[in-house]
């Protein structure tokens, strides 16, 4: 006999675990997100409100660590004396900044934390309008610009160091010769970046001089001809109202020199003080790196430290918590406990925030230290994935390091982002990075003789000699993203006229 079904009202006891968005875990969060301005900026606010925080102006930085230089096989991470630091590395299972946020319940709770240009609950905030709230300087507009007129790793970064190098008047404050060696670049590849840059919106920047900035400027317009070019190789003698000698040199009459000098007149000499309203302001590193002195076995290191210009440390004021609990009413009372868990979190927070950029930042460096050493054609592939599996956290703590983050080496100012890169297979098993094997097709380009044009065909196959296994679609590809011709167009235009 089948039984009937029973339909009814039950009570069922579950247990479950969730993770909920609490303040302080979006703190957390936002702090390990944040550049060290922002996060230089939030203690600000934090030294304003609570009475109990304090700022150490005396002690040394504490966020230093050394990284063995040569890269092993299969990297080890350093133990906790590799630390210059009084305190502690924080366990990677308990560190409370490495998390997985993606699948949270964020209960709405409001924390009181530092917005960092994030619309942080603000319910007026139009992402739209914030769009045109404010001009960008002409570091950002510059960038703005490289993004879309290079697409290799190494132009990028060539296009970097050129910022990095301008002056207040647009000019070139380092030679170009300097800023290729330091990069570990050829002076053609520098000039050709270069070469590109000069003619970015206001044209005339990355010039060396006067004559070359007004060049650019002239050349935008069509208006460099012969003429103009000789007046432009003579400008002292313009200076010197020799006009002439300059009639000679030019090759005109009075008439077309007088055109010439007036529209010289109306070119601007210094097209980078125009633009800003403010002064150029320079890309202020978060992380410092230099060489460690060589050991007795001839090896040498990498000294890593958080740059302390733009990271306070701070301390609480224990002795004033403790007299003023001395005659403190109820309320005062718990005003300065919940002041006290605040501030005792906030440093705790902040030395883990350290720490983890620290141990994110040595194996990147570790890493990549055959690009530190020799340039950008040993910049090694390189996963966000790898790191995390290295230094043992989340792959999201591990982007959010990262982010909006730049490290000071012996080659420029880089974001750590710059130094991850997809891979390509060798031929014995070894990866290559693709930004290394595009940078090898160009030099393989550059390299090659008027009377013996290499097809993409050719190419792959020398690859492959070299241990890379390519294929022609691929070389093809990265010819094509270094805006290098075909071999049949190279043949013409490298025949002997």
């Amino acid at each position: 006999m089948a039984l009937a079904p029973s339909f009814g009202p039950r009570l069922d006891l579950r247990q479950s675990q969730s993770l909920v968005m609490t303040p302080q875990l979006r703190q957390a969060i936002q702090l390990l997100q944040f550049s060290n301005l922002e996060a230089s900026a939030f203690i600000e606010e934090e030294l304003l409100k609570n009475p109990l925080l304090e700022r150490d102006n005396d002690s040394a930085s504490i966020t230093t660590m050394e990284t063995p230089a040569p890269v092993p096989t299969e990297p080890e991470m350093p133990d906790a004396a590799s630390f210059a630091s009084s305190g502690m590395m924080p366990d990677a299972d308990k560190a409370p900044l490495d998390i997985d946020v993606s699948n949270v319940y964020d209960a709405g709770t409001g924390a009181d934390g530092y917005g960092g240009g994030m619309a942080g609950g603000d319910d007026d905030w139009n992402p739209v309008d914030a769009l045109g709230a404010e001009k960008p300087n002409l570091r950002e507009h510059l960038e703005q610009q490289v993004r879309l007129t290079f697409s290799t790793r190494a132009e990028l970064a060539i296009a970097a160091a050129l910022i990095a190098s301008l002056d207040a008047a647009g000019r070139l404050a380092d030679a170009p010769e300097a800023i290729a060696s330091v990069l570990g670049v050829s002076l053609e590849q520098l000039e050709a970046v270069r070469a590109k840059m000069m003619r970015l919106d206001p044209a005339g920047l990355f010039a060396v001089n006067l004559s070359e900035c007004l060049a650019a400027q002239l050349a935008e317009k069509n208006r460099l001809d012969p003429a103009m070019q000789a007046l432009l190789n003579n400008l002292e003698m313009l200076a010197r109202r020799e006009m002439r000698a300059l009639l000679e040199v030019c090759g005109v009459d009075a008439e077309d020199l007088a055109d010439m000098v007036a529209e010289l007149k109306r070119l601007d000499p210094k097209p980078g003080t125009g633009f800003d309203t403010e002064p150029l302001r320079p890309l202020i590193p978060d992380v410092l790196m230099r060489p460690a002195p060589v050991t007795e076995e001839g090896q040498s290191d990498w000294l890593l430290e958080i740059n302390p210009e733009t990271m306070p440390r701070l301390l609480i004021r224990r002795g004033f918590h403790a007299r003023m609990l001395a005659s403190a009413s109820r309320d005062t009372r718990g005003f300065l406990s919940e002041q006290m868990q605040n501030a005792t979190w906030l440093v705790k927070a902040l030395e883990s925030r350290a720490q983890t950029i620290l141990r994110v930042s040595a194996e990147i460096v570790r890493r990549q230290d055959g690009f530190f050493r020799h340039g950008i054609s040993h910049l090694r592939p390189l996963t966000l994935r790898d790191i995390a599996a290295e230094v043992e956290l989340h792959e999201s703590t591990v982007s959010r390091v990262t982010s909006n983050k730049s490290i000071a080496t012996p080659r420029g100012i880089f974001e750590l982002k710059f130094f991850f890169t997809t891979a390509l297979a060798g031929a014995n098993g070894e990866m290559h990075s693709a930004e290394t094997v595009r940078y090898r097709v160009g030099q393989i380009i550059a390299g090659e003789e008027p009377k013996n044009i290499l097809s993409d065909d050719a190419i792959a196959a020398l690859l492959q000699k070299e241990g890379i296994d390519i294929a022609r679609r691929t070389v093809a590809k990265y010819r094509e993203a270094l805006r290098i011709p075909g071999s049949a167009q190279r043949k013409r235009e490298k025949q002997p006229a």
